[in-house]
């Protein structure tokens, strides 16, 4: 089947559309309303709203709702939402019956250059972000640029923090462009932002097409993320955006890579730069999110699921578009700069 755009929508006989509490009254509705008239049988659920919800106990809640509306291993689930939806929805696609279709709508501008992409879908544990998940890759992944005008200012500047990260590890030319054109892509001028979507997807889907469970080159999307989940872990998933914890993580690999000679202050800086543009944060506020515990943050970056053998693995920076992966970071390297 072929929906409006030509992209191919698997057949299902029954379908279910996740969404959380704040999409759902937006958009559930319509997507409800268009299925139908395309010959889907539907059901909606609905999950609260927010990274704190990312749970065993939301988890439930879909099954529940898989259930309720009698699923099949011929159905297929919706998501339709930001990231935690996207990451709830399909993994409980992903483990469901042993696994049923899925399809990605996403309505967040991090959703739809990052987490819709590439078929990772988890939950949260109190001892790690996305500790508990599966690779189930989506059979479609429909995006409207248009859905990101309802988003308050906040949500775009964390998707920015992905945006910005494609152009740090693989695309020179495209951080250069949002240096030259920050103004258009942040009021998200169609032309402007459709083009940095684009883009965006295409570099995570030429990696993924090479590494799809993350055995080597995949992991260089992790830049900043490391600390980012350790951050947002740290602060209980309710301080930070996702795109806001990534931000700082990748302040805090480039000044790892400093320490490491791989590149200078100018990156640094130039990266800062970029970010506060987008109204990103570089560092973690005390006044705000209470003072950082270093044993704490050690902890959970060595039980971060990129730690192997006892060993942190952070991406760094090498130049501009240019990233590498490194067991080579010490516990007395991050005690320094945290």
């Amino acid at each position: 089947m072929l929906d409006e755009t030509g992209a191919s929508i698997p057949r299902a006989s029954k379908t279910a559309i996740v969404s959380d509490s704040t999409v759902g009254p937006l958009y559930a509705s319509r997507v409800e309303n268009s299925l139908k008239k395309a010959g889907f049988e539907t059901a909606v659920i609905t999950i609260p709203a927010g990274e704190d919800y990312k749970n065993r106990e939301t988890l439930e809640s879909v099954y529940d709702g898989m259930f309720a509306a009698r699923l099949d291993r011929s159905s297929m689930v919706v998501a339709l939402g930001g990231g935690v939806v996207g990451d709830v929805a399909g993994f409980a696609a992903a483990t469901f019956m042993r696994g049923i279709r899925c399809v990605q709508v996403p309505t967040t501008l991090l959703a739809d250059v990052d987490s819709s992409v590439g078929g990772k879908t988890g939950i949260n544990h109190p001892r790690g972000k996305n500790m508990i998940g599966a690779f189930h890759q989506p059979s479609a992944v429909l995006i409207d640029p248009a859905t990101l005008r309802t988003l308050p200012p906040r949500e775009i500047s964390a998707g920015m923090a992905e945006v910005i990260k494609y152009g740090v590890i693989r695309d020179a030319g495209l951080f250069e462009y949002l240096e030259e054109s920050w103004e258009s892509v942040g009021a998200l001028e169609p032309e402007a932002v459709s083009g940095v979507i684009a883009r965006c997807c295409r570099i995570k889907a030429d990696v993924v097409a090479k590494d799809e469970r993350e055995s080597g080159l995949r992991a260089i999307l992790n830049y900043g993320h490391t600390f980012a989940h350790a951050l947002e872990s740290h602060t209980g998933y309710s301080r930070y955006r996702h795109g806001e914890a990534v931000a700082v993580g990748m302040d805090f690999a480039a000044r790892l890579a400093i320490r490491m000679k791989l590149v200078d202050e100018s990156f640094v800086e130039r990266q800062a730069n970029l970010l506060a543009r987008f109204g990103l944060p570089t560092r973690h506020d005390p006044a705000s999110g209470g003072e950082l515990d270093t044993v704490k943050i050690l902890e959970l970056l060595h039980s971060d699921k990129k730690a192997a053998g006892g060993r942190l693995r952070f991406v760094l920076p090498k130049s501009l578009g240019s990233v590498f992966i490194t067991d080579a970071v010490t516990d007395e390297m991050i005690r320094a700069i945290l």
